[in-house]
């Protein structure tokens, strides 16, 4: 119970700060949905890494280092930590400045006028939503498989330590259904209070949560076992059994490491993340995000997939929860100290959220301003504005935790790939917007179709959200990129190049 109720600490605090960021809120639109362009060099990056470091990277990590071992970190960290600073660089200040400039809230008022075509939005509105929702599932079951590893039955060299309600469940653990339950309800309500001022607020205080408990648990774990060239021994034998790739060596296959280098490609479509750039005061802003954000990448995902790799030599392979619970029963056995491990839980949690309340708000931001405000034929008050995006949010919520429920044996890593997956490939759309002056509507709407063809097609291969190559390891990120890119380029040639009046606009 002390925990337990550690974590309903951290969850108040994070509700009470909420309620401050609160009273900075200046009542209209445009501050709900980009803060008045208000966020300084610091909050923007805490904000912006915060919102990219999920379930996937705490929870997702560890489980698939505990299933794959120490390339794990080489799949995804070390690459992301350049790419997204590239993308930060290359693609987030271009799209502030000229978001700013042209006062656009969201991705689509930008596609829509640098392709000239007001049906464009219709066509990206729905493709967005679907491959934001994996994005926010990872987040419900991420949480509700940590409380499950935190709170159920533990077995011990002392004995079977009960769970926390063994009235409510057969291991004691606090049920998903709950934890669900009550992270959507916290989210929604400083979401629902503050927009993107309290978003901002919230993941700088989250980001600075989990970095420190992801340290703290580190260094614990790392004791508890000798220090860390015990910790490395005992899993020794156990990790390279586990570390066979398909083609039988050990390690990942070549080609596997090479193409999840597109999968990193995915922020610079982001539609949260477009929101969260837009936020930013001035281009300086960027400064530190693009400098610090792989440094921050590194002291996340470190100890993350070094925990896992350890657990390989405390957990048998078919560990009860499955490898999405490795890092809280990792935790749970090894710290011990109630406290600290209430702490490191509401870490895990603070990950968790500081992405969910950015996709909430994006999600809201778009309808509004893609959909019914694009149609509308009337002037709204920014209260009517307010009330039709915080609706739509709600709505969101709802749908989230019902399919979260319904897909909780899913793997957080491999369903964020196919979330990953889906945005990397249709970078060649942002890409060519800001840099090809040829870039046509044709080619625009050839390049989203043809990504959407080809990732229903492998999702639906891989069995709706499991892991799955297209050959000799080759991740179907890259192949859809290929198209993508591929489809932009005959798309735009063989259409009538932009107008003059468009180009001079926008270059």
């Amino acid at each position: 119970m002390t925990t337990v109720i550690v974590i309903a600490i951290y969850l108040g605090l994070l509700l009470a700060l909420a309620l401050f960021s609160k009273t900075l809120f200046r009542g209209t639109s445009k501050d709900y949905f980009v803060a008045s362009h208000s966020i300084g060099p610091f909050m923007l990056l805490m904000s912006v890494f915060g919102t990219t470091m999920t379930a996937f990277a705490l929870v997702g990590s560890t489980g698939k280092a505990f299933e794959r071992g120490i390339g794990t970190y080489g799949l995804m960290a070390s690459s992301s930590g350049l790419i997204h600073a590239a993308c930060f660089f290359l693609i987030g200040i271009k799209l502030w400045a000229i978001g700013k400039r042209y006062g656009y809230v969201t991705q689509i008022q930008y596609f829509r006028a640098r392709f000239e075509s007001k049906a464009f939005g219709y066509l990206l509105f729905p493709i967005l939503v679907l491959l934001v929702i994996p994005y926010l599932l990872i987040g419900i079951i991420g949480a509700g498989k940590t409380i499950v590893g935190v709170t159920g039955a533990k077995i011990t060299p002392k004995g079977t330590i009960p769970g926390v309600f063994p009235e409510w469940t057969d291991n004691g653990a606090i049920p998903p259904w709950f934890t669900g339950l009550v992270i959507s309800a916290v989210v929604l309500t400083y979401i629902f209070a503050g927009g993107s001022r309290a978003a901002a607020w919230a993941n700088t205080f989250q980001t600075l949560v989990f970095m420190a408990m992801g340290v703290l648990a580190f260094y614990l774990i790392s004791d508890r076992l000798g220090g860390l060239g015990a910790a490395i021994e005992q899993a020794k034998d156990t990790h390279k059994v586990r570390t066979l790739s398909e083609g039988g060596e050990v390690g990942t296959a070549k080609w596997t490491f090479f193409t999840y280098l597109f999968i990193p490609l995915s922020v610079g479509m982001f539609p949260h993340l477009f929101q969260h750039w837009l936020t930013a005061r001035s281009a300086k802003s960027f400064k530190l995000t693009v400098i610090a954000h792989p440094i921050c990448i590194m002291i996340v995902w470190v100890p993350c997939v070094l925990i896992g790799v350890w657990a390989t030599g405390i957990f048998p392979p078919d560990v009860p929860g499955g490898s999405g619970a490795i890092l809280a029963k990792t935790v749970g056995k090894l710290v011990g100290n109630p406290v600290i491990v209430g702490l490191v839980t509401a870490g895990i949690l603070a990950a968790i959220m500081s992405s969910l309340d950015s996709q909430f708000l994006c999600l809201g931001t778009m309808f509004t301003n893609d959909i019914v405000l694009h149609r509308a034929k009337k002037e709204y008050t920014d209260k009517q504005i307010l009330f039709m995006a915080r609706a739509f949010i709600v709505a969101i919520v709802v749908l989230t935790y019902v399919v979260a429920l319904l897909l909780y044996e899913k793997s957080v890593f491999d369903l964020a790939t196919w979330c990953f997956s889906g945005f990397a490939a249709l970078t060649p759309l942002v890409i060519a917007a800001l840099y090809w002056k040829r870039a046509t509507k044709v080619g625009a709407y050839s390049c989203v179709i043809s990504v959407f063809i080809s990732w229903l097609v492998f999702f639906a291969m891989s069995g709706f959200g499991g892991e799955y190559f297209v050959f000799d390891g080759v991740v179907p990120a890259a192949i859809m990129w290929v198209i993508g890119a591929a489809a932009m380029v005959i798309g735009s040639l063989v259409s009538q190049p932009p107008s003059e009046k468009t180009l001079a606009k926008f270059f």
